[in-house]
């Protein structure tokens, strides 16, 4: 079963009625959240703390409700959001951790950590993603806009920021996996620019395996008064 699914069974066993749930935006299998956002309508009336005590209570250890607040009639949690920001995270080191196995790449050969930041910086603006969308993704259009990108070292840990007005099915694995190959110095740093501007993804190198990636953030207009959590 996936989150969606346990969520709403959850949601529905605090509500006493059948409840679907709306997302901020759908994740691929092994890709976590800690950001999430997701809108429900019902009937039911139950306090704020309720309704996340009363989830959680019906969540397996792994999920969790954080917060919740009732909204208008005009918020939805998918196309009310302005921005969504997502962090790949990389271990840069000989050797693998036990700990962290499901919740980052291990990648064992040296990463240039500057060439990585200095390629990433060309996927600032509004672009067409072609490039690095999945074969079978269904959006309408292919152009999206990072806001904000970063590569940054800590140790042996690489993590890769980005924000954008929304994404691609896979461009961030996309993303991560050419920032890599630049980073192991298997192509030179201008070649992110070239794989984006031919808008093929067949040029584009591998994705990067999914349990590295998390959404991080969904932000949404003030006026709807929602908890904003900072990367």
């Amino acid at each position: 079963m996936g989150v969606q699914s346990l969520v709403e069974h959850a949601l529905s066993e605090v509500a006493d009625e059948p409840i679907e749930a709306c997302c901020a935006g759908r994740t691929d299998t092994g890709v976590h959240a800690e950001g999430q956002v997701m809108h429900i309508d019902t009937t039911a009336q139950r306090s704020e703390r309720g309704w996340v005590l009363g989830a959680n209570s019906n969540l397996p250890d792994d999920v969790n409700a954080r917060w919740a607040r009732q909204v208008d009639i005009t918020f939805n949690a998918r196309f009310s959001a302005i921005s969504r920001s997502y962090r790949y995270l990389i271990l840069n080191r000989l050797v693998r951790s036990a700990l962290y196995r499901h919740r980052a790449w291990w990648v064992h050969q040296p990463l240039n950590e500057k060439d990585m930041q200095h390629a990433a910086a060309c996927l600032l603006g509004q672009h067409d993603f072609s490039a690095f969308r999945a074969a079978g993704c269904q959006a309408s259009t292919p152009v999206r806009e990072v806001r904000e990108v970063s590569v940054v070292r800590d140790g042996d840990w690489i993590t890769i920021d980005i924000t954008a007005n929304a994404f691609l099915q896979h461009m961030v694995r996309n993303i991560a996996g050419v920032l890599v190959a630049i980073g192991q110095g298997d192509e030179d740093p201008d070649w992110a620019e070239e794989v984006l501007e031919r808008r093929d993804r067949t040029r584009g190198g591998i994705a990067a395996p999914a349990h590295g990636l998390t959404l991080m953030r969904v932000e949404y207009p003030e006026h709807f008064n929602l908890p904003v959590y900072r990367l």
